[in-house]
């Protein structure tokens, strides 16, 4: 389950569950988030700007780490996402993304890895793909 927060300045926080949380849990998050409401939708409208879903954030690992200490628990990923300013917006393709209306599929992956390659000769490897 994703939980959608949005903070004062208009940025989303995805808080992935592996349940329901209780009310008191959600006040918490409200108060971490700098009195980021919960939304109640669970599909935002709009483009946004935010970490690739294949990639945890370092961010995203100290903030789980903090609501388990919180005392709130099924908390499996939290990452923040800004809206797009454009329909064509500027981001690292490295690290991040551009999410479409995001949803409860937001943290899902689903693609399939790559069969590993064993190289022996890495020259070679590099001219047969024209890597150089």
């Amino acid at each position: 389950m994703i939980l959608f927060f949005e903070n004062r300045s208009g940025n989303i926080i995805a808080v992935g569950t592996t349940a329901g949380l209780e009310d008191n849990d959600i006040e918490k998050l409200t108060w971490l988030f700098g009195e980021a409401p919960l939304r109640p939708e669970s599909i935002i409208e709009g483009n946004y700007i935010g970490p690739r879903r294949e990639m945890i954030t370092p961010w995203s690992t100290n903030a789980v780490e903090i609501t388990q200490n919180m005392g709130i628990s099924g908390i499996v990923r939290i990452e923040e996402f800004s809206r797009a300013k454009s329909a064509d917006p500027e981001y690292d393709p490295m690290l991040q993304a551009v999410y479409i209306d995001p949803d409860q599929e937001i943290f899902t992956i689903d693609r399939i890895p790559e069969k590993v390659i064993f190289i022996n000769d890495i020259r070679y490897y590099s001219d047969k793909r024209d890597l150089r």
